[in-house]
């Protein structure tokens, strides 16, 4: 039985045009488990689908994606041939949309490693769906009947023990044309401590329990709000956090390095909550503040990972990406930049606005975000700051606020602005919102992008005569003389004037000039 795993993520309308360098954690979660019931399992990107090399001879076809992917997916699904399919990822927080839309059979909904175990074991491996009496049987699970779509109970989140089980697949990573020099993601830990729940719209009568409850209070809200940031599903899909043992993770990251991967994100939506869960356990991490981050745990996967000989040498790079401010004490910042100086890490300020911040139910204050920022930068890492314009409560006043927030992280340090645009999402308290219009379309939108992109050049121009580590990706597309390199420890993409055939080389670069707000100059002073 041979399984087929498109990787529809970012994907779009078939072309990934942004992050074309970052691998997600969740393909090959999924091609780890089918690993695990003797099924062989292939990834490939969407895009190779859609240029016309449509792999032959699987049984099965499983897609992970987002909703803006709907149309690559559908075009994909479109030319399958073979038996089931199957799809899963952020998509199918509207399962039904998800079914319809794409013409896939099956949905996975939240997290799917016990769903899909079952789902093997009830038929699906021998490539054939399950009888509807079976399929009800297993929670999390969506499927079509009729000319209907019936969802299954939600599943309960798997319990830290379990999740520690699975493994990822590591070999399926050279299904990715960029494997070499992409961000691969690895997850540490699942899940989000913010059970702050939105205030904005809606029945809230401002409880408090969400906000000053017990661990175990404020899973459940009295009117069912989501929790988290109004404009987030995490917590909605995955619970609380919950966090991967450092053996196991380490495992993981060393046989990707043996595949020829280069660059590894610890994958969290909160890597300071990393460990946090074994101090409250057996209670849910609910809270974005107490207790403090578990510095042992965290100091021991850091230096366990950083004792990998090609992390000594500096030829591959470890990363983190998210952290919460309300977490970023001076120890946590000084515990960071011991392990991981030079490389970004990105907080989230979204809104300067004191007030729209609360109305959201961020876990942190705008005046704790700046804090964090000076202490990261203090600490010599490079804070990435993310901000969202066209938010529910967005007004003439938050926009200001907004800007002067952007402008105020410039000079404490932020390396980058951000910026993304609201998306309306399922099993999110802003799930009634519309996605806001693109920031040409408003001008308090059209303000904060300007601030932003003006913050960007900047920062691009100090580096003008600096040396950075890169590592050597695949030809321009859009002047074959010029290569597309990506910072080891991320940064801005780098093109560098060269006939050689240097992919998947590290190399040393030094900075000659701003392409873009995205894109510097390069040229090549050591290789290795």
């Amino acid at each position: 039985m041979k399984a087929l795993i498109v990787d529809a993520l970012a994907s779009g309308k078939g072309e990934r045009k942004a992050t074309r360098d970052a691998i997600g954690a969740g393909p090959r979660a999924v091609a780890g488990i089918l690993e695990s019931k003797d099924i062989e399992a292939s990834i490939v990107e969407a895009e190779t689908i859609l240029n016309g090399d449509f792999l032959s001879g699987f049984n099965l076809l499983l897609v992970s994606g987002m909703t803006g992917d709907i149309p690559s997916i559908r075009k994909v699904v479109s030319r399958w041939k073979g038996g089931p399919s199957l799809i899963g990822g952020p998509i199918t927080s509207d399962p039904e949309q998800a079914l319809r839309r794409t013409g896939c059979e099956l949905a996975v909904v939240g997290e799917g490693e016990e769903t899909l175990s079952e789902l093997l074991d009830a038929g699906f491996a021998r490539g054939r769906i399950p009888d509807e009496d079976s399929l009800r049987k297993i929670r999390g699970l969506a499927f079509k009947t009729g000319g209907s779509v019936e969802m299954t109970q939600l599943r309960r989140v798997i319990p830290r023990q379990k999740f520690d089980i699975y493994k990822p697949s590591t070999s399926t990573i050279k299904g990715y044309s960029l494997y070499r020099s992409a961000r691969v993601y690895v997850e540490v830990l699942r899940g989000c401590s913010n059970y702050h729940r939105s205030l904005l719209g809606g029945d809230c009568e401002s409880c408090g329990v969400c906000r000053k409850g017990s661990l175990l209070e404020r899973y459940d809200c009295p009117i069912g709000t989501p929790p988290g940031c109004g404009y987030c599903s995490v917590p909605s899909l995955y619970g609380p956090p919950k966090s991967r043992s450092s053996g196991v993770i380490k495992d993981e990251v060393v046989a990707l390095l043996k595949e020829g991967v280069t660059r590894i994100v610890l994958s969290a939506p909160c890597f300071l909550d990393y460990g946090r869960d074994l101090l409250v356990e057996p209670e849910p991490l609910t809270d974005p503040r107490s207790p403090e981050s578990n510095y042992n745990e965290i100091e021991k996967l850091l230096f366990s990972l950083m004792e990998i000989p090609r992390m000594r040498d500096e030829t591959a790079a470890i990363m983190i990406e998210n952290i919460k401010a309300s977490l970023v004490t001076e120890k946590a910042a000084r515990l960071l930049g011991k392990y991981l100086a030079g490389t970004p890490v990105s907080i989230g300020f979204e809104t300067g606005s004191e007030a729209h911040s609360e109305l959201m139910g961020r876990p942190s204050t705008p005046r704790e975000t700046l804090t964090a920022i000076g202490r990261l930068r203090k600490a010599g890492m490079k804070p990435y700051v993310y901000f969202i314009h066209g938010l529910p409560g967005q007004t003439e006043e938050t926009v200001n606020e907004t800007v002067k927030a952007i402008e105020d992280s410039r000079d404490e340090g932020a390396e980058r602005i951000i910026l993304y645009r609201f998306q309306s999402l399922p099993m999110s308290a802003f799930s009634a919102y519309p996605s806001a219009p693109p920031n040409v379309s408003d001008s308090g939108s059209s303000r904060i992008h300007e601030a932003a992109a003006k913050a960007n050049m900047g920062a691009k121009e100090s580096m003008v005569g600096k040396v950075i580590r890169v590592v050597v990706a695949e030809r321009y597309d859009r002047n074959r003389r010029q290569l597309v390199a990506y910072p080891l420890k991320h940064g801005p993409v780098v093109l560098i004037e060269s006939q050689e055939p240097l992919e998947g080389r590290v190399i040393d670069v030094e900075v000659t000039g701003v392409a873009s707000e995205r894109i510097v100059n390069g040229r090549p002073v050591a290789m290795f």
